[in-house]
């Protein structure tokens, strides 16, 4: 079974979603214990830059995958 692009994009933007407000709250209580201080706002703005990088990671790789199933069906 096939999965359409804007399932692909939706499933990837919402896994990337959850996982920024882990990472974001994470990087909150972990940084501090390594000697980093960043300011929210810098939290936020590096989280933003992740967060695009994990969506086009995710959608690119759903589709490549999804072409491999299409191919053997």
């Amino acid at each position: 079974m096939s999965q359409s692009r804007k399932g692909s994009i939706t499933e990837a933007m919402t896994n990337t979603a959850i996982g920024f407000g882990i990472n974001y709250t994470a990087n909150l209580l972990i940084f501090p214990l390594f000697g980093m201080h960043i300011s929210l706002s810098n939290n936020l703005l590096m989280g933003l830059i992740y967060t695009g990088i994990s969506i086009a990671r995710s959608y690119v790789l759903r589709r490549v995958f999804n072409g491999f199933t299409a191919r053997k069906a």
